[in-house]
C-alpha cells in the first residue's frame, strides 16, 4: 500500500524537477515558460478562485460522465446484442467522434444562448461516451453463446442474461474504458469554458490568465485541472477494485 503511494508521489516530484530545471538550464522568464517555482504565488494570490471555478468545473464534468456512462452503456449493450445494430451504429459513432469537437463548441453555444452548464455538460459528455460505448459492445458481442443458448433454454430473459453474465462479464473492459473517459470528460468541459467563455470553471481562470499574459496562473490552472483529472482517476479505480477486483492480475 505504501509503495503505490510512494511511487506516484516520487514520479511527480521527478517530473517537477525536470521541469524546474528545463526552465532554469534555458533561462527562460516566466512570461515564456513558467516553472514549478512561479505556482506557488498563483495559487496564493487566487486560491479563492481556484476553489470556486474548480468546483464549477469538477461538478460540470462529473454530470457529463455520468451521463456519458449511462448512454454509452445503453447504446453499448444495443450493439453488444444485435449484429445489425452493431454494423448500422459503428460507423455513425466513429464519424462522429472524428469530428474535432472544439468545432462543435460554437454550434453548440449557439444552438443554447445562455444555457452555460447545461452546454459544458453537453460536451464533456459528447467526447466521453464513445469509448464507454465500443468498451461495453465489444465485451458483449464476445460472451460465449453457450451461455446464452443455456439461460434462454432456462426461460431467461434478455435482460437477465445481462445482469447476470454480460455485465460482470464486461466489467473489466468497462472499468478500463471509464478511465479513458475520465481524462475526455475533463477535455470536453475545458473545451467549452475556453472556446465560449462565460467567466465559469478552470477553462475561464485560464483564459483570463492568457488575457493578461500571466504565465504563472495559466500553467496552475493546468496542474489543478491535472490533479482533479487524477482524483477522479483513482475514484474510477476504487471502483474497479470494489466491483471488479477479481479481475486484476496478481504479479507472480
Amino acid at each position: 500500500m505504501l509503495k503505490k503511494i510512494a511511487v506516484p508521489i516520487v514520479a511527480t516530484l521527478i517530473f517537477l524537477g525536470l521541469w524546474e530545471l528545463l526552465v532554469w538550464a534555458n533561462g527562460w522568464p516566466n512570461y515564456i515558460m513558467a516553472s514549478p517555482s512561479d505556482l506557488p504565488a498563483a495559487y496564493s494570490k487566487f486560491w479563492n478562485l481556484f476553489l470556486i471555478m474548480g468546483w464549477q468545473t469538477l461538478w460540470r464534468t462529473v454530470v457529463g460522465l455520468l451521463i456519458a456512462i449511462a448512454v454509452g452503456v445503453a447504446i453499448g449493450m444495443i450493439m453488444g446484442f444485435s449484429r445489425t445494430m452493431r454494423d448500422a451504429l459503428y460507423p455513425l459513432l466513429v464519424g462522429f467522434n472524428a469530428i474535432p469537437k472544439a468545432t462543435v463548441v460554437p454550434i453548440v453555444a449557439l444552438l443554447f444562448v445562455g444555457a452555460h452548464d447545461f452546454n459544458t455538460i453537453l460536451i464533456a459528455f459528447m467526447i466521453s461516451f464513445f469509448p464507454i460505448a465500443v468498451s461495453v459492445s465489444i465485451g458483449l458481442s464476445t460472451l460465449e453463446p453457450e451461455y446464452r443458448d443455456i439461460l434462454r433454454s432456462l426461460g431467461a430473459s434478455q435482460a437477465t442474461i445481462f445482469w447476470k453474465i454480460a455485465l460482470p462479464k464486461t466489467l473489466p473492459e468497462f472499468f478500463g474504458a471509464l478511465k479513458v473517459a475520465v481524462t475526455l470528460a475533463f477535455i470536453g468541459t475545458n473545451l467549452m469554458e475556453i472556446v465560449s467563455p462565460h467567466g465559469r470553471g478552470l477553462g475561464a481562470l485560464f483564459d483570463s490568465g492568457k488575457t493578461n499574459s500571466d504565465y504563472p496562473l495559466m500553467f496552475a490552472v493546468l496542474i489543478a485541472l491535472a490533479f482533479l483529472g487524477i482524483v477522479l482517476y483513482y475514484v474510477v479505480v476504487a471502483l474497479e477494485k470494489v466491483f471488479a477486483g477479481w479481475a486484476e492480475r496478481q504479479p507472480s
